[in-house]
């Protein structure tokens, strides 16, 4: 592959402080940039960009645009346009576990975890309401097994 994963995902919010505040609390993103059309302290400007870092080379290019619509448009799976979700990628089991504590706390994920047999999931809702997904290597994974969607993982049912 040329590739080794996503630079970047670019999102439309009404709020980007909120979702650094949830992204920082939850991933320990941290704000790299932060510009604006026009001078900040000036009502008229129009549009702000926060760049998220979520990852060694992976950030959220956040635009914050208080007038556009696009920001309230959620709806079910694969009815929300081009871009469905995004999936971010746990450094490791023992990250995974402290992330889906954390959403769980903040009430933006329940407990399940899907085995898809390479890798386990976790969805969750940041609070623009995008849905998100943790994934992480299973450790129990079989070479050539997959396992469809809602396959609860062995490994979290109690």
């Amino acid at each position: 592959m040329l590739t080794d994963g996503f630079n970047h995902v670019a999102v439309i919010t009404k709020d980007a402080d909120r979702l650094l505040e949830f992204y920082a609390a939850v991933f320990d993103a941290v704000k790299a940039v932060e510009m604006f059309d026009g001078p900040p302290d000036e009502p008229e400007h129009k549009l702000r960009l926060m760049i998220i870092d979520v990852g060694p080379h992976s950030e959220l290019n956040v635009f914050e645009m208080p007038d556009n619509p696009e920001a309230d448009r959620q709806v079910p799976m694969f009815g929300r346009g081009r871009l469905d979700h995004l999936a971010l990628h746990a450094a490791d089991m023992e990250a995974f576990e402290e992330i889906r504590g954390r959403l769980i706390a903040r009430g933006a994920a329940d407990e399940f975890v899907t085995d898809f047999g390479k890798v386990l999931s976790l969805f969750f809702r940041d609070p623009d309401g995008l849905e998100g997904e943790v994934c992480v290597v299973n450790p129990d994974w079989v070479p050539g097994t997959f396992n469809p969607p809602g396959t609860p993982s062995a490994r979290f049912v109690h």
